[in-house]
């Protein structure tokens, strides 16, 4: 029976908690940020270059067709246009992911940069200080 409220108050942390609505909010940039590259920025990237990025491949065997047109054995490719549109991908999210870390850090540097209390002196400085006052007087 331990063992059972060990793990609710494992899962009860905020932190889990943290980190599974992360995960989530992950999950749902995923699927925006992929229909934006796929739906968007990869056909402006298509038409600059003239060529849909996934017919890029290295045939290494011809498909085996019968007399009549259907497949025996499909081809074999290296599709290294799915790779490079993977690649772009990578690229766009990391730099987006770099924007927002560094918009985070700029606002907590101003958070930061808050003039702070000067520090009070050692209890050593304010003797002789008091001292000092003292002996004008």
């Amino acid at each position: 029976m331990s063992m059972l409220k060990e793990f609710k108050a494992f899962a009860m942390k905020g932190n889990l908690i943290d980190i599974s609505v992360g995960f989530v909010m992950g999950a749902a940039f995923t699927a925006v940020s992929s229909a934006f590259i796929q739906g968007i920025v990869m056909p402006f990237i298509s038409l600059i270059v003239q060529k849909d990025f996934s017919t890029w491949k290295l045939r290494l065997k011809a498909a085996e067709k019968a007399a009549d047109g259907t497949v025996i054995k499909p081809e074999i490719a290296v599709l290294y246009g799915d790779f490079i549109s993977a690649v772009i991908y990578f690229l766009i999210v990391a730099f987006v992911m770099f924007m927002v870390v560094k918009a985070m850090n700029s606002m907590k540097k101003k958070e930061e940069e808050a003039p702070a209390a000067p520090p009070a002196p050692p209890a050593d400085v304010v003797l002789l200080t008091e001292i000092r006052d003292l002996l004008k007087k």
